[in-house]
């Protein structure tokens, strides 16, 4: 598992980038699952633009993979049994298995070390990865659960981006001092904000008018370091959630409100008063309902034994996914496809449907999973298009990693082959994080090849989008036995 998950991480940062003369570094530990890896004479960690870099060469070491360099094209391949990924010098996008992952913070060379950046590994490959400045170390972990020797761990030092200031004049709610929880992920789906937390967390939750908002105070906590690679955090360590569809909610905000105690806050403006119910029966999550009424109070999720879905639209924001052949985004195909299958679940009187997203927004593969296992879904089903460096492969095929998930795939795929009319590529086993880390049941669809100009062409189609949407939602009845 080690060698698969840090695949990625590897390729990216194998080449030479031109020397960048204001790193500044210092030594450091590096952990690698919880082992102290033995850096080579001279090997550093360094600190450019305010963005931690670690070096590659210490984790190559530890790895065993097939690596071809092309001279013409200045290219590297990388390979394992499961996954080809390919980069060109110069080139600020990967490939992997021919599907387009764009680098946000360039890698530089120190000396002869080749150096990567935290954010890169952790927003793009789902791998857990933290600094801690106290002890000057990088904590690694390839398996999704860190382990870290260390106490809290501060954030990475983040640059400047422009944030909304957030209600000052409204008091902090004073919570019980101790180890501070931290607030990993925010999203807001189908009238619904939804909180992802560390562990537990009691919030205080009032309305306020003036204008109308609701705010949620979240004590003792702090923003994770996760956080601030997913959603803008400025230099007040505060932002705003791009929210869009909803007439009732013209603004979603959130700032570390309070150092003493330390207090997140959420706003929801609102273009006029409007009821909640709040639920915090799955530790570690945090729902706060719009859908309430006076006399009708917002039902928890899978209450009265409903069956919960959560449906994911792959990557999103600023992670586009694969490019297609006439230009088009991986995300907008997924997202469409996603809402449509929302909507009809949303007919189902036995189902309660979740989106991990229902906007351009960027989410992290364990704010994903989070969400899927707080809820204790019933399944997880992530909906992508394929990709290749090659224009010639196509058709549809399903993954899946667990053999508890066989069987949906199975099914799933059955109703999706028929509904794409493309070639069927089979469901096939592979170890991926959202179907690996998830505890339910769960599958990734690859709908079909962006890169191929027939299977393209239907894609983004409206028609296809529709039968596409109506096979997965047949399979998930057939599965969970609803009528």
């Amino acid at each position: 598992m080690k060698k698969l998950g840090f695949l990625m991480f590897l390729v990216v940062f194998l080449l030479a980038f031109p020397k960048v003369g204001d790193a500044s570094s210092g030594s450091a530990k590096i952990f690698l699952d919880g082992e102290q890896l033995n850096l080579t004479s001279g090997v550093k960690v360094a600190n450019v633009n305010n963005n931690i870099l670690i070096p590659i060469r210490v984790v190559s070491e530890n790895l065993g993979f097939k690596v071809d360099w092309e001279k013409s094209s200045q290219s590297v391949t990388v390979q394992n049994s499961n996954t080809t990924v390919k980069m060109v010098v110069g080139s600020n996008t990967a490939e992997i298995d021919g599907s387009q992952v764009s680098m946000n913070i360039t890698p530089v060379l120190n000396g002869q070390t080749t150096l990567v950046p935290l954010r890169f590994v952790s927003s793009q490959m789902g791998m857990d990865v933290k600094w801690d400045n106290q002890m000057k170390a990088v904590f690694l972990s390839s398996n999704g659960s860190m382990t870290d020797p260390g106490a809290a761990t501060p954030s990475e030092p983040d640059p400047e981006v422009p944030g909304t200031p957030i209600d000052p004049n409204v008091p902090s709610v004073p919570g019980t001092p101790g180890t501070l929880a931290t607030v990993d992920g925010i999203s807001f789906s189908e009238d619904r904000l939804m909180i992802a937390t560390s562990d537990s967390v009691t919030p205080s939750v009032f309305k306020l008018s003036g204008p109308d908002r609701i705010v949620v105070d979240l004590p003792n906590t702090a923003f994770s370091e996760s956080f601030g690679y997913e959603h803008t955090l400025n230099t007040q360590n505060s932002g705003e959630l791009n929210v869009t569809g909803y007439p009732e909610v013209s603004q979603i905000r959130y700032a570390l409100f309070s150092d003493s105690p330390s207090t997140v806050r959420v706003v929801i403006n609102l273009t006029a008063a409007k009821n909640y119910t709040v639920s915090t029966e799955n530790a570690g999550l945090i729902f706060v309902d719009l859908n309430a009424t006076d006399t009708d109070p917002a039902p928890d999720i899978g209450s009265s034994g409903k069956k919960v879905v959560v449906i994911d639209a792959g990557h999103g924001g600023g992670q586009p996914g694969a490019l297609s052949v006439t230009g088009k985004y991986e995300k907008t195909m997924n997202l469409s496809i996603a809402k449509k299958v929302e909507e009809l679940l949303k007919k189902e009187k036995s189902i309660d449907v979740v989106m991990t997203r229902s906007d351009d927004s960027t989410m992290s593969l364990s704010d994903r999973t989070k969400i899927a296992n707080n809820l204790k879904s019933d399944i997880f089903v992530s909906i992508h298009g394929n990709s290749n460096t090659s224009s010639t492969p196509n058709g549809t095929e399903t993954y899946y990693t667990r053999e508890t998930s066989i069987e949906l795939a199975n099914i799933i795929h059955k109703h999706l082959v028929k509904a794409t009319g493309l070639k069927d590529r089979k469901v096939k086993p592979g170890n991926l994080h959202v179907t690996r880390e998830t505890k339910m049941p769960a599958v990734l669809l690859e709908i079909g090849f962006l890169s191929n100009s027939s299977d393209e062409s239907q894609l983004f189609n409206e028609d296809f989008q529709n039968r596409v949407a109506q096979g997965i939602v047949d399979g998930i009845k057939e599965y969970l036995k609803v009528q």
